[in-house]
């Protein structure tokens, strides 16, 4: 691939990018007006047409690790492992 055709490239990755985020925050605001509605009518299921929309609430226990990290340093490190990954990131 030519230079010219790697600059070609990333620039249409970033214009799809930039796309898909304008797309995602119209989305997130149909969201939020959905909400917003049911929230209005207290309700935590609505159903308008063939379509029924939920939000609940939702109880989850989750692990402290930063807690526990403090209280038993050791164990943690004993119990942790090193992972390895890659990121893919272009800047200007």
């Amino acid at each position: 691939m030519t230079k010219n055709e790697m600059i070609k490239k990333i620039e249409e990755l970033q214009e799809l990018e930039t796309f898909i985020e304008e797309i995602k925050a119209e989305a997130e605001t149909i969201k939020d007006s959905i909400k917003a509605e049911m929230l209005d009518r207290d309700i935590e299921e609505l159903a308008a047409g063939q379509y029924i929309v939920r939000w609940t609430s939702i109880l989850s226990n989750r692990f402290d690790t930063t807690s526990f990290k403090k209280q038993f340093g050791d164990l943690y490190k004993s119990f942790t492992k090193q992972t390895s990954s890659r990121r893919f990131s272009i800047s200007c």
